[in-house]
């Protein structure tokens, strides 16, 4: 614990996602350790989903803040999450948290906080800050790999991208376009607010990485963003301390031999489309490796399983396959039958699995997710499915590279990279976090001299 320092409050802002929420949470316990108050706010929908992930230990450090968003008939206070949210309400639920300025402002003007950390996502939090004289930094939650890749592509730097190895298949650059594409079309749409804000260049981005993990995309990154970059180190919740898993996925593990199983989830904002989902379930039938697949529907549109696998696959599978519909995700990572990670490669289950020496079955789908798998392939630590020129899985592919990496000639090899890249991971996030704990300290001296006190 940190005594030497005045306790500096920060409030934190992630996006309204759990693969943001869990990051930023993380960071919250971090930044508690180094003796900072924290306020974290986000709706109550989600609120409740941290309350929940907070030790008892933390109790009196990070204090949860409610921020209520207006009201749309479509989407209902259950729906202030991205978690269960219908696509088509993605865009719907960004405005309404971009309508909550004026609470947000009200939130901050009376709780005067030293710092305000916000989601990289919601960028237009910046003005509000400025208009305090509140310092900020900005926090982006995935790795650098993708980001410079994606500022590359939107900048349309008249150079190719630097680093090869994380070439994007013909699907994936049109995909990624249209993204691209989506993004410049929505930040058009500014009917219902005027000109926002936007943070300077000079000022601070954190970003929960490593430079051993990613040394050469930060500091492109950096160049061509002109921002300076904070590593913050990989951020994973503690098994030990995770929510109570379930006992009978714990038992029938304790079932299954040293490194015999994989663990297949696919994060818990992208629902698996009807062939997707059959094509993996064939792809583990004929793999013949033991699983625990992590199944999930939309809220609303919950599905029999029986019906939404391939006719028998239940009974064929038998006792070597378990489906869930929830999974204690780090603490099954944890356990000695697991042999490989079935993952969508989302950052936050990357890093869990490189944190706990499980390499990884790569079945990237969207966002940040194909240029996370190519990483992973360049430093050694997972295999990918390729696909089809059309971008679709095939059930051959995906039990042939699921059997490399649990009993192929370079499975070995690749739990030797993985255990020693998590090894040195551990340490150097403590060296990141210091680091980057005295530079928000400056950053806040130096608006208190400045501005005087807040």
């Amino acid at each position: 614990m940190d005594t030497e320092h005045t306790k500096l409050k920060a409030f934190l802002f992630p996006w309204l996602a759990y693969g943001h929420i869990s990051p930023f949470l993380e960071l919250a316990k971090k930044l508690s350790d180094r003796g900072f108050l924290i306020e974290l706010c986000s709706t109550p929908i989600n609120l409740s989903f941290i309350q929940k992930r907070i030790p008892q230990s933390y109790s009196s450090t990070i204090q949860l803040v409610e921020l209520i968003l207006p009201e749309f008939p479509q989407l209902p206070p259950h729906y202030h999450t991205t978690n269960g949210l219908p696509l088509h309400l993605n865009s719907t639920l960004h405005k309404a948290l971009k309508l909550a300025k004026p609470n947000l402002f009200t939130i901050l003007k009376t709780r005067k906080p030293d710092l305000i950390i916000y989601d990289v996502m919601q960028l237009w939090t910046f003005g509000v800050a400025s208009s305090l004289n509140i310092p900020s930094a900005r926090f982006f939650t995935s790795g650098a790999a993708m980001c410079s890749y994606f500022v590359h592509l939107y900048k349309n730097l008249e150079v190719e991208y630097p680093f090869p190895a994380l070439h994007l298949y013909d699907y994936e650059i049109e995909r990624a376009r249209k993204l691209v594409q989506r993004n410049d079309k929505e930040n058009e749409n500014k009917d219902d607010q005027p000109e926002e804000e936007m943070p300077p260049q000079e000022g601070i981005m954190l970003i929960s990485t490593s430079k051993e993990l990613e040394g050469k995309y930060m500091n492109y990154l950096a160049e061509i963003i002109e921002t300076r970059i904070l590593p913050i180190g990989t951020l994973v919740q503690d098994p030990v301390a995770s929510v109570e898993g379930n006992v009978n996925i714990m038992q029938w593990l304790d079932s299954k031999k040293e490194l015999s199983t994989v663990f297949v989830s696919f994060g818990s904002e992208y629902f698996l489309t009807k062939e997707e989902r059959e094509e993996i379930a064939l792809g583990l039938e004929l793999s013949q490796v033991n699983f625990i697949w992590v199944v999930r529907f939309p809220k609303g549109e919950k599905q029999n399983l029986e019906e939404a696998l391939p006719q028998g696959f239940l009974e064929r599978v038998g006792d070597r396959g378990m489906i869930v519909e929830w999974a204690p995700q780090a603490k099954i990572l944890t356990h000695s039958s697991i042999g490989g990670f079935v993952s969508h490669c989302g950052w936050n289950s990357i890093s869990e699995s490189i944190e706990f020496g499980v390499p990884i079955i790569a079945i990237p789908m969207q966002l940040d997710q194909p240029m996370n798998a190519k990483l992973l392939v360049e430093i050694g630590v997972a295999l990918e499915v390729v696909r089809d020129d059309n971008g679709s899985l095939h059930r051959e592919e995906i039990a042939s590279v699921i059997k490399d990496v649990t009993s192929g000639e370079s499975s070995e090899t690749m739990r030797c990279k993985v255990r020693n890249l998590g090894k040195n991971l551990r340490t150097k996030s403590v060296e990141d976090m210091d680091a980057t704990v005295e530079e928000l300290r400056e950053l806040v001296g130096e608006s208190t001299s400045k501005n005087g006190s807040f």
